[in-house]
């Protein structure tokens, strides 16, 4: 059965999203991190998103043909657009890229079955859709990618009132002072 891995950049005080500006110095457009993002993440077989996140995402349909693309963003888009897109969505009319398709409602059981028929891993991708499933006991494992940054509120990357052991399993601390964090559920 394919492992469902919600991975977010997160402020140090736990926010997904701050409310305020960003989330400060995430090192996505540093070499280092996103070589180790890339092969991380380049086994998964599907993305589930909601409409902001894959607003967001769906920069990667096309960021290998941008002018002096460096090398390890050209792979980062290579590897996005090889996979699966799911995009939860009640007001999405149609998909801006290949491989993606629409559902209107998060469903846990239509999740537990697309995990237990992938030959890859899955990932859910920012704090709202990721709250659902992780009430639904779907996600297998937490990927934190902590920044240097405090910012006071926003989104919690761990929903209010959710309580769950986990076991870390890797940790990694990057030049730029950026924190991978990989836990799994026990």
């Amino acid at each position: 059965m394919a492992q469902l891995i919600y991975s977010m950049i997160t402020s140090l005080d736990g926010y997904a999203e701050a409310a305020e500006g960003d989330l400060g110095f995430g090192g996505a457009d540093d070499e280092e991190v996103h070589t180790f993002i890339n092969d991380l993440y380049r086994p998964v077989g599907t993305y589930l998103y909601g409409r902001r996140m894959y607003e967001t995402m769906v920069f990667w349909e096309t960021a290998h043909a941008l002018p002096d693309v460096p090398p390890f963003i050209a792979q980062y888009a290579r590897d996005w657009q090889a996979a699966e897109k799911v995009v939860y969505s009640t007001t999405l009319e149609s998909a801006s890229s290949a491989r993606t398709r629409i559902e209107r409602t998060f469903d846990p059981d239509a999740v537990s079955k697309l995990k237990a028929e992938a030959d890859h891993d899955l990932t859910i991708d920012g704090p709202n859709l990721a709250a659902q499933a992780i009430a639904a006991g779907l996600v297998d494992e937490y990927h934190l990618f902590l920044t240097t940054s405090v910012v006071g509120g926003g989104k919690r990357f761990f929903p209010e009132g959710v309580r769950l052991e986990l076991e870390l399993v890797e940790e990694r601390a990057f030049d730029s002072g950026l924190i991978f964090a990989r836990y799994r559920t026990r």
